[in-house]
């Protein structure tokens, strides 16, 4: 079995503790009773929750009756914050906060100002760290609560707590602190810093996941948001997790215990990381306070170096791009531009954060893979792809930044750039910006024109043969959306040979090759350029006759809508990526982008089409979107005929969802009509991001059904009339549960 990555992500969360684990057991078995319950059962129940509650206490330096117990953090910092707003509002309603707080604090503080609560959100200095004079100048007559995290989870940037809390107590206003990365790692004593509340997370001191507190200072009263039976005496309704209560009271004990030598262990490990690395990488660039930091988190720059692709590059490894909570998402971390670094450098920044369990052996050897990786990596280097790779080991969708959605612009800031562009006169040109179709025509004379398109992506599968087929196919597929011929294409190549052996290169193209032939065209040529990520797509030349177009701008109202595959596709390629979908469903998605879509492009020409597009980045929505802005008509869609992949749609529910597919369901937003019934995983859906997927094609109501009939002859079982053209108007689209009879 291969050996497991050396964990060096304990910011984002630990592991649970052995002696954790051990106390928790009897909780799972024997010790099942309700708290609440007054028999034998409810009893030990209960105890054990109150000895929890003693042990956090404890570690806190607080009395019992001040900890609430919580599902976690965010709930905490929300109990806190919002309980705080409601409970005090007549004393005023300005809030202070500081620009590097977690988003379970910023974004509650932003929820608040929707409300009518002022907010000011503090500065920070290069290291990090909040200057006391900057809080003292933004406190007000009506500052009603002051919200500054203890230590910062990114840079671990320590703040002096206890002098910002003590400017409050001189203006009575109460002080919360988020202590989810502290507690556990430095001493973090109630009456030392001078708090009224404070947050825990358990599962950033070696408890399990799902649990939280909350330090309520005696003399504190909260409105509770969660409402029911009197639990935690009222504070916080719901029977108590007794079973991961256990954990947290048990990690508190574990913690009070272990404090010191985990300081030291931690501190020694992350100066051994530091100093081997900025050894071997002298233009390292160290991120927080030198001093004032926590003893295990280490954050650094690498000039020139995107810390995405070292990451996917180093999976011997786990650690964090920034923050854990936003890994997914290739955009600079706000606490590192509040701190004033560059965007260049923010994205070259990663975050290792060493526990209890790591070694100097591990250390040793990560000092080593990532001095290794850093310098084959480096832009002048030379050096290319150091091993040999069995290409059936090698997982393609590791080595891209993009999840499902292929990476496609944000379609509303690619209409800002595409609106200012020059009006085309050319009247040979038939088709260009002026439509939103996706290939161009150009006629050459009044029996022929060129239709030409480009695309290409990063990989949304592992298999670099399939990658490379399904890029041709989402090629070819703008070319048949328009009824035109393909006739040849261009390979486009960005490949990373530092990372990757060319073999992986050959494989793309093969797989681009057979799909080519399959069309009957030849690739006869094409354009590479090195990258830190691999890039392919195809530019495709074709004929069409001029009077022969279909556009998708040239819909009529009672053209009924016909879509020739499933949605989902991007979906289940973000799935893919994570890891989260079997392998039969991987063959699935597979299949279906591979798919040519020349059948259904040589059917509908059979039929008088007014108008078709195919499905891609934009989703079917988006799509269809373009399609009824283009052709100055409204339309209507029924959401249960829409041919869905039914894994995308559990994916969907469990919150799998594509960056690509979010930015669509927000560009279609202001044409979209949802009916009430279509739940969220259906709007997403209906919205995700596709790679090589049909063709929305409108066609006359009284022709509809027979194309539909024809097109499944021929093999496209999953084509289905989805909606209809509605009548003349400015885009609007209306998206029923289902068709009426």
């Amino acid at each position: 079995m291969r050996e497991a990555p050396i964990y060096l992500d304990h910011n984002a969360t630990t592991p649970i503790a052995p002696q954790v684990a051990d106390a928790m057991v009897p909780y799972l078995h024997e010790h099942f009773g309700n708290p609440s319950s007054s028999h034998w059962y409810g009893i030990q129940a209960k105890k054990a929750v109150e000895k929890a509650r003693g042990q956090l206490a404890r570690l806190l330096g607080c009395e019992p009756d001040e900890i609430v117990f919580t599902s976690g953090g965010s709930e905490s910092n929300n109990f806190a914050i919002i309980g705080v707003a409601q409970t005090y509002r007549n004393r005023g309603n300005h809030i202070i906060t500081s620009a590097i707080e977690h988003p379970a604090v910023i974004n509650v503080c932003r929820f608040l100002q929707q409300s009518g609560f002022e907010v000011t959100y503090l500065p920070v200095d290069k290291y990090g760290w909040l200057n006391p004079v900057d809080l003292k100048s933004a406190i007000k007559p009506d500052t009603l609560l002051i919200s500054i995290m203890h230590a910062n989870n990114e840079v671990g940037t320590i703040q002096p707590i206890q002098e910002l809390a003590d400017l409050a107590k001189e203006h009575n206003i109460i002080f919360h602190t988020d202590a989810a990365q502290s507690v556990g790692k430095i001493p973090c004593k109630v009456h030392e810093l001078n708090v009224d509340l404070l947050s825990v997370a358990g599962h950033k001191l070696y408890a399990p996941k799902g649990i939280g507190a909350l330090f309520m200072k005696r003399g504190i009263q909260l409105n509770p948001f969660i409402h029911g039976a009197g639990h935690e005496t009222g504070r916080r309704a719901g029977t108590e997790n007794v079973l991961e209560i256990v954990g947290l009271g048990s990690a508190a004990e574990l913690a009070e215990r272990e404090i010191d030598t985990r300081i030291e262990h931690s501190c020694q490990l992350r100066e051994r990381l530091w100093q081997g690395l900025k050894s071997n990488l002298p233009e390292l660039i160290l991120n927080g306070h030198p001093d004032k930091r926590l003893p295990n988190t280490l954050n650094v720059s690498i000039p020139d170096i995107d810390a995405n692709t070292l990451l996917s590059e180093l999976d011997q490894i786990a650690a964090s791009p920034g923050a854990a909570c936003h890994s997914d998402v290739a955009e600079p971390s706000p606490v590192l531009m509040a701190m004033g670094i560059s965007t260049d450098l923010a994205l070259s920044t990663i975050r290792f954060s060493t526990g209890r369990l790591n070694d100097e052996a591990q250390i040793d050897r990560a000092i080593e893979l990532i001095s290794d990786t850093v310098k084959r990596l480096k832009p002048e280097t030379t050096q290319g792809c150091p091993i040999a790779i069995n290409e059936s080991e090698i997982k393609l969708t590791h080595f891209t930044h993009g999840l499902g959605c292929a990476c496609k612009l944000r379609p509303q800031n690619l209409e800002q750039v595409l609106k200012d562009l020059p009006i085309l006169t050319n009247p040979d040109i038939l088709v260009g910006t002026n439509t939103s179709d996706d290939a161009a025509i150009y006629r050459i004379s009044d029996q022929q024109a060129i239709v030409q398109t480009v695309d290409f992506f990063t990989p949304i599968v592992d298999d670099p043969y399939h990658f490379g087929a399904i890029a041709a196919a989402n090629s070819l597929s703008d070319i048949y959306a328009m009824g035109g011929k393909p006739l040849f294409a261009l390979n486009i190549v960005a490949f990373p040979e530092k990372r990757l052996p060319l073999s992986i290169l050959k494989s793309i193209l093969k797989g681009a090759s057979d799909k080519a032939a399959e069309a009957g065209i030849s690739i006869i040529g094409g354009h590479t350029i090195e990258d830190a990520e691999p890039k392919f797509g195809l530019a495709v030349t074709g004929l069409i006759h001029p009077e022969k177009i279909i556009s998708n701008a040239t819909a009529k109202p009672g053209d009924m809508l016909i879509l020739t595959k499933p949605i989902g596709l991007g979906i289940l390629t973000t799935a893919l990526k994570r890891g989260l979908i079997k392998k039969e469903t991987a063959e699935t998605a597979i299949n279906i982008m591979s798919t040519l879509n020349r059948i259904p492009a040589e059917v509908m020409q059979q039929f008088p089409v007014t108008a078709a597009t195919d499905v891609t980045g934009f989703g079917l929505m988006g799509h269809l979107k373009e399609m009824t802005t283009g052709s100055n008509v409204t339309a209507e869609i029924y959401y249960d005929a829409v041919p869905l992949i039914s894994e995308a749609f559990l994916l969907a529910n469990s919150g799998v969802i594509p960056g690509g597919t979010e930015a669509n369901y927000e560009f279609v937003s202001q044409y979209v009509d949802w009916d009430n019934a279509i739940p969220h995983a259906g709007r997403y859906l209906l919205c995700d991001a596709q790679t090589s997927g049909g063709l929305i094609i409108a066609v006359p109501k009284s022709k509809a059904h027979l194309l539909v009939d024809e097109l499944r002859r021929e093999g496209v079982d999953d084509a289905a009339i989805i909606g209809q053209i509605t009548g003349v108007g400015k885009g609007k689209i209306k998206v029923h549960a289902k068709k009426s009879n």
